[in-house]
């Protein structure tokens, strides 16, 4: 799984914009075919996203290409665009259901097994934007093919009636449980955009918080957040250095063959290893 502390989008239509989107080091580049095109550009931002996918080098980041939602019309040809020259991931928006999800993973696999890839190596990523999804995200979360939950504030909001604030209250329950649906599911969990993309100090405190309450990176729109939700969701150094611990230690006790042990008067066990392992993945993306 990838190490995704930044993701950022960059308008499918708009070459310029993603051409500069992979010198900025950022861990992810979504190419947005949705609310970043407008109706009248979707097939020039295919076309786009295609031509990106050919020609531009996306050194470590990954590369996203995000369809319009299913059930919109435009989603068949989003998605068999682009498949061909194999993106990393399929961001799906505003999902509701697992079939929704299922639709794409069949796409997905028809692709892999046509053009000789490994089955389940191009991921799914979901946008979760309305309460509907967020009631159904129990069923939806446990598709194998997903990688990441991302949560859609400003969507979800008005979905349901609230008024967003800047302390975002009204989207604490949406967004925890979108954090307990991952965690249950060993799927990461992408917070919300900070909109004001200027002010720098509300998308630090953001990007804290997320981090605090269990989110492993952060949705972005502009170049000059990238280094703040980087660094927010870059693991201290304590957590490396005991996560190392974790990982040394279980590798120890699996050669005595033993199961679950202790560590500072903690239990430690496969799941355990598994965070320590992505705590380290992180750091390492981060350069630590």
């Amino acid at each position: 799984m990838r190490s995704r502390r930044a993701l950022l989008y960059m308008p499918g239509d708009n070459w310029k914009m993603i051409a500069k989107s992979v010198t900025l080091g950022v861990d992810s580049i979504c190419m947005d075919m949705e609310d970043g095109a407008a109706v009248n550009k979707k097939a020039e931002a295919r076309a786009t996203i295609v031509k990106a996918l050919q020609e531009l080098d996306f050194g470590a980041s990954e590369k996203l290409a995000r369809i319009n939602s299913v059930g919109s019309g435009w989603e068949r040809d989003d998605i068999e665009a682009v498949l061909p020259f194999r993106p990393d991931g399929i961001v799906i928006p505003k999902v509701e259901s697992c079939e929704q999800v299922e639709w794409a993973s069949r796409i997905i696999e028809d692709a892999e097994l046509k053009n000789g890839w490994q089955v389940n190596s191009l991921r799914i990523l979901i946008g979760v934007e309305t309460a509907k999804g967020i009631l159904n995200l129990k069923e939806i979360a446990a598709h194998p093919r997903l990688d990441a939950v991302i949560f859609g504030g400003e969507d979800f909001a008005a979905s349901i009636g609230a008024t967003r604030t800047k302390e975002a209250l009204e989207l604490l329950y949406a967004r925890q449980a979108v954090i307990v649906a991952c965690a249950a599911h060993d799927l990461q969990a992408l917070d919300i955009v900070t909109i004001d993309y200027k002010d720098a100090d509300a998308l630090k405190a953001e990007s804290e918080f997320g981090a605090r309450i269990g989110f492993v990176g952060k949705q972005i729109i502009h170049p000059n957040q990238v280094q703040i939700v980087q660094e927010a969701f870059t693991p201290s150094d304590e957590a490396i250095a005991y996560a190392r611990r974790i990982v040394e230690t279980f590798a120890a006790s699996q050669k005595e063959g033993k199961g679950a042990y202790a560590l500072d008067g903690k239990m430690i066990d496969m799941p355990l290893l598994r965070n320590a392992e992505k705590t380290l993945a992180r750091a390492k993306a981060a350069g630590k």
